[in-house]
């Protein structure tokens, strides 16, 4: 790391998956889940998993962008989850889990909009996508718990069912943007 970070926060269904995704890039510092998007100060998972204080399961992604670009972590965002289904990313249904780019400045949005249109054009994925951008607002430390959750619980049978792929999946098309 150079010293130099910036922060990218993305909501791509549940933020164990993102997290464990995102962790594993070379030059990115640090994931923390959380909760953004919403309208409720420091809401608690239990209320986030109740579909009423509007917050998205996010991550905040600390980043060394001479290391790996904004751009280059959208282009694994668009790859490790589904941007077409509409709050939703396998059984995980409702609006926290939904597909969002919570962009920090001009450039962050201009990046993030080109990068979708890109996507789309390359037909990642077989419909439209659904994937919010918007201004990124407060964000919320979720609880410790799910801080690291694969990491702390690789057994877990969501872990195993539903992180293991997309981690297989970072390792086939990303290996050489991986932490050694």
């Amino acid at each position: 790391m150079t010293g130099k970070t910036e922060t990218a926060t993305l909501a791509a269904g549940c933020f164990w998956c993102v997290e464990t995704v995102f962790s594993r890039l070379k030059g990115v510092d640090k994931v923390v889940s959380g909760y953004t998007g919403g309208a409720a100060p420091n809401p608690s998972y239990h209320e986030v998993c109740s579909g009423t204080t509007g917050h998205a399961e996010a991550v905040r992604v600390e980043f060394d962008p001479d290391e790996i670009s904004f751009e280059a972590l959208l282009e694994v965002f668009w790859r490790t989850h589904d941007p077409t289904t509409l709050n939703r990313q396998g059984a995980d249904v409702g609006t926290q889990y939904r597909s969002a780019i919570f962009y920090h400045d001009k450039q962050q949005r201009r990046i993030a909009e080109s990068s979708k249109r890109a996507a789309e054009e390359a037909k990642l994925w077989p419909a439209p996508f659904v994937t919010e951008i918007v201004p990124a607002g407060p964000f919320f430390e979720a609880e410790p718990y799910h801080q690291n959750y694969y990491e702390m619980n690789p057994h877990q049978t969501y872990c195993r069912l539903v992180i293991e792929p997309k981690i297989r999946k970072l390792h086939k098309d990303f290996a050489g943007k991986l932490k050694s």
